[in-house]
């Protein structure tokens, strides 16, 4: 049986952290465009500010829809699911804002990411709950984790920030979305650290 939760605390909270994997869902306000659902990993990515926001690193390397989505209409959700131990899903039905590496705020949030920042963090999606709640997840298979894949990391590694930029603008479906939305800020704006 589902259930509904004011704040992220506690069990919430525990569970949310240690989870390996979450997922992000959105669309634009158009019937006719493309919603977007994303996996998202590596440890340390996203982390609880308070009872009522999470925020997460958004990398370089795929398209940018989840940040021109949120940009158009700041609908998100996040969802976590339980691939071992009891059966849960977990859903943050929230407003999402980007915030981008030349806003004021950027030094001040990627701090609580200082263990996996690097040159491709090329916004802070910040998520302010609205709903959040969890259902059964008995359809949700056990899958063991194994390990993280440290492919994406090494590969940015070895960028410099002037590298990622570049990288970003010759990048599709990054300075606008599938659907023709704004995305993200081109030329991808200097680190305000």
């Amino acid at each position: 049986m589902g259930k509904l939760y004011d704040r992220i605390d506690g069990r919430i909270r525990t569970f949310i952290e240690d989870q390996p994997v979450f997922f992000t869902a959105t669309a634009p306000l158009a019937a006719d465009g493309h919603v977007n659902l994303s996996p998202k990993g590596r440890a340390g990515t996203l982390v609880v500010l308070d009872e009522t926001t999470l925020a997460y690193l958004d990398f370089g390397g795929s398209t940018a829809e989840t940040v021109a989505h949120i940009r158009e209409n700041g609908r998100v959700t996040l969802m976590w699911c339980a691939f071992t131990g009891p059966p849960k899903v977990l859903r943050v039905h929230g407003q999402g804002e980007a915030v981008f590496r030349d806003d004021p705020r950027w030094a001040g949030l990627i701090k609580r990411f200082e263990d996996v920042d690097g040159p491709s963090a090329r916004a802070i999606v910040v998520v302010h709950a609205r709903r959040i709640s969890d259902s059964c997840g008995f359809a949700v298979p056990f899958m063991e984790y194994r390990e993280e894949r440290t492919q994406h990391a090494e590969h940015f590694a070895r960028k410099t920030d002037e590298e990622f930029a570049a990288y970003c603008e010759k990048k599709d479906y990054i300075g606008v979305s599938l659907d023709g939305l704004p995305a993200l800020p081109l030329p991808l704006p200097a680190r305000a650290d």
